[in-house]
């Protein structure tokens, strides 16, 4: 029995310490670990794979949900957040706040330098690579059904596959440079709207990525704008 209660213990610490994006609507993680009864139903209905179960030797908690938004972002292609209505405890909640619209995160350029927009920079071929596993909702393809991003070649005089693919309207941006609004060059600027889905990260083409999702308490909206 002991080491039975350890265990979940140590399950639960590792999760904890290691801080990962949690499905749509998690709760705060002491209380979403808390009531996620690792039951994988919110793995089986999402309709892009996008949710994990975590391994106890990740450090995520033996059963877990979570995304990696690099691998494959949630691009709300379910619309009604069925991740949510599946899950039988309420780990995950459309309640949260009040919110019109739950938050997994928020979106922050990670890494400026490798952006390409802010290089003045286009982008032309696939936007992840032709071996790219990840799936994308491309709205004037199918309103409904996920793509394969492989499938999808662009020609773009301006890198601006952040915005251009996200899925919740005047979210992100490209903004002139401060100081330097004559050049052609943008900057992403991301605004209090970003629900931390992943897809502007899951679609960066830049290596190392530029612009990341940063896990922030479920509900709590950024402080103002983050470019």
């Amino acid at each position: 029995v002991t080491c039975v209660a350890l265990t979940g213990l140590l399950q639960h610490r590792l999760a904890h310490a290691d801080s990962r994006l949690r499905p749509p609507g998690a709760l705060d993680e002491e209380a979403f670990l808390a009531a996620c009864i690792k039951c994988g139903q919110c793995v089986q209905v999402c309709p892009i794979r996008a949710i994990r179960l975590g391994d106890l030797e990740e450090g995520l908690g033996n059963g877990v949900p979570y995304l990696v938004a690099r691998d494959q972002a949630c691009d709300f292609s379910c619309d009604a957040t069925q991740c949510i209505l599946a899950c039988p405890t309420g780990a995950l909640s459309h309640l949260i706040d009040k919110k019109e619209q739950v938050k997994m995160g928020v979106a922050k350029l990670a890494a400026p330098d490798a952006c390409l927009a802010r290089q003045g920079k286009g982008w032309k071929g696939t936007a992840r690579g032709p071996a790219y596993p990840g799936v994308l909702r491309y709205a004037e393809i199918d309103r409904w059904k996920a793509q394969s991003v492989a499938g999808h070649p662009y020609d773009l005089p301006l890198c601006d596959l952040c915005v251009r693919h996200c899925p919740i309207e005047g979210a992100i941006s490209l903004e002139p440079l401060p100081g330097d609004p004559g050049s052609a060059r943008r900057t992403p600027v991301v605004a209090r709207s970003c629900v931390g889905c992943g897809v502007c990260e899951m679609m960066c083409p830049s290596e190392p990525v530029a612009i990341r999702i940063e896990v922030t308490t479920t509900g709590r909206e950024p402080e103002g704008r983050h470019a």
